[in-house]
């Protein structure tokens, strides 16, 4: 998930603080990493409930792996390359197997800069046709702003490109296990994978579902509920967000973020028949959303202009 503004004063506060934070990173990167094993060969990490620090890593999402018979797929790869590399370690400690492919299920740095970690096992690098185009636009940006958070900490974390596109849906054989990838119209972003796992009737959703950390509009509104309705339809037990529980039933764990992107929709429209003005919707629209969500204040003002923008061209 990327986040568009930045506070020089805390990047200022991280530089003059580093050797502190390497020596805490150093801990943090040296402790096992705690994977749950949410189903039968399926392993998540769970991310932290902030934004990108030092402290953390970049390590806000939820990642993880897949075991088949024959070898592992990764699913997203953490906010730096010493997160990919503590996840790369913890697959180790689970198998021996190969690392065959590695799924980037959108652009946002938190699920994407610690693939340089996977690059000696040579995997299939595997992302939405759009991953690169957006990634072209944005990566130079999120490199300075990843560097801006965690300084010299930062050191090797690069926007992998996929080496292999999805343009509609994708099954790899893990040996085993059939893993299901769907590429899906603009949404969360314009370049959003989700993973169907048969075997376990497990559903990774990527940044498509986000539970109990507000979600993040970074493509379209109108799109989001379309395809929300779409995967609703997918015949899961339990779904991995790409923020929140590591795992949760199906298809309930919908119904937070559905309300929310209804209430934008409804709102603004009803707002814009009024001819209220952007700067109008976003100090009123969603606002009895507030209790509901983490990091409510930090991304909902800018869903509503985004929403906004889009609605009033309908």
């Amino acid at each position: 998930m990327a986040r568009r503004h930045f506070c020089c004063g805390a990047g200022a506060a991280v530089l003059c603080c580093l050797p502190a934070l390497r020596a805490q990173a150093a801990l943090l990167r040296d402790a096992p990493l705690a994977l749950v094993e949410v189903a039968p060969g399926i392993h998540v990490s769970q991310g932290v409930y902030q934004e990108t620090t030092a402290d953390n890593l970049g390590a806000i999402a939820n990642i993880g792996f897949v075991v088949g018979s024959a070898s592992v797929a990764v699913i997203d790869s953490g906010g730096c390359l010493l997160w990919g590399r503590r996840l790369r370690d913890g697959i180790r400690r689970v198998t021996a197997l190969p690392i065959s492919h590695v799924i980037l299920t959108h652009m946002h740095p938190d699920h994407i800069f610690g693939a340089a970690a996977f690059l000696g096992d040579r995997p299939q690098i595997l992302g939405h046709r759009n991953l690169p185009g957006a990634l072209a636009r944005r990566q130079d940006y999120y490199g300075r702003r990843l560097k801006e958070e965690l300084g010299d900490l930062a050191e090797g974390s690069v926007a992998v490109p996929p080496t292999r596109l999805i343009d509609a849906r994708l099954e790899i054989d893990l040996g085993g296990r059939v893993l299901e990838i769907t590429a899906h119209p603009p949404a969360h972003t314009d370049n959003d994978l989700s993973i169907f796992d048969h075997n376990t009737r497990t559903l990774w959703a990527g940044d498509l579902l986000f539970m109990e950390r507000i979600p993040a509009l970074d493509g379209s509104l109108l799109g989001w509920l379309a395809v929300m309705d779409d995967l609703a339809g997918v015949a899961a037990a339990a779904v991995v967000p790409g923020h929140g529980p590591r795992s949760a039933p199906w298809p309930q764990a919908l119904d937070a973020q559905r309300r929310y992107l209804r209430q934008l929709r409804d709102e603004i429209r009803a707002m814009l028949r009024r001819g209220s003005t952007m700067e109008e919707a976003m100090a009123e629209v969603g606002r009895s959303e507030a209790p509901r969500w983490l990091l409510f204040d930090d991304y909902h003002r800018r869903n509503v202009a985004g929403a906004f923008h889009e609605l009033e061209w309908e």
